[in-house]
């Protein structure tokens, strides 16, 4: 056996035991039962959370006059949408909840998401009454309230949730780096597969 051999030999088994030896990662957290909604799409169809059971959710909040943030978040997740591949609308589901549901109805959601790439076959872009919205809101932990200009001043939190429906992760603001979330979705959708 030639030195170069027995060395690349000795190495390949170096990196085989490694990648044994290496733990596992660890799941994410879970944060308790995602909180239930059931609101208008874009297509002026109902849809609840519970329709959604057996994919990997990504929630978002935004409106769709917002001149900054908003638009940051959506060109964000159009950009995962994109690298989920064959996964995106058959194991994961992205959902953006305006909270301006008095000027954003259904024709105006679609329009915003048509213009940012949406694909509707794995993201809904929903609405509702005042009420229904600022319950949901509340539930996700997002403070909302419009000022006196139109704008809408909110928190910005996207929610991971589970295929069970459990909430798992909450990311703060925008400046998240889209490889951790898409990592995580990763994650959850391989805790979703058969074993």
């Amino acid at each position: 056996m030639s030195r170069r051999a027995l060395l690349l030999g000795v190495g390949a088994a170096l990196v085989s035991s490694a990648v044994r030896a290496a733990p596992k990662p660890s799941a994410l957290p879970t944060i308790g039962p995602a909180p239930a909604f059931t609101l208008t799409d874009q297509d002026e169809k109902k849809l609840s959370l519970a329709d959604l059971r057996g994919k990997v959710v990504v929630l978002t909040f935004i409106y769709t006059t917002c001149a900054d943030t908003c638009p940051l978040l959506t060109a964000k997740m159009a950009g995962l949408q994109a690298q989920l591949g064959p996964d995106f609308g058959r194991r994961v589901f992205f959902v953006s909840v305006t909270v301006d549901p008095e000027r954003d109805r259904p024709a105006v959601l679609k329009g915003y998401g048509t213009a940012h790439g949406a694909r509707f076959d794995g993201w809904a872009f929903l609405t509702g009454t005042s009420a229904e919205i600022r319950d949901v809101a509340n539930r996700y932990g997002i403070f909302y309230k419009k000022a006196a200009g139109g704008d809408v001043d909110h928190t910005f939190l996207t929610s991971l949730i589970d295929a069970r429906g459990l909430l798992r992760v909450q990311y703060l603001g925008v400046r998240f780096q889209p490889t951790e979330l898409l990592s995580d979705v990763r994650s959850l959708i391989g805790e979703a597969s058969p074993r």
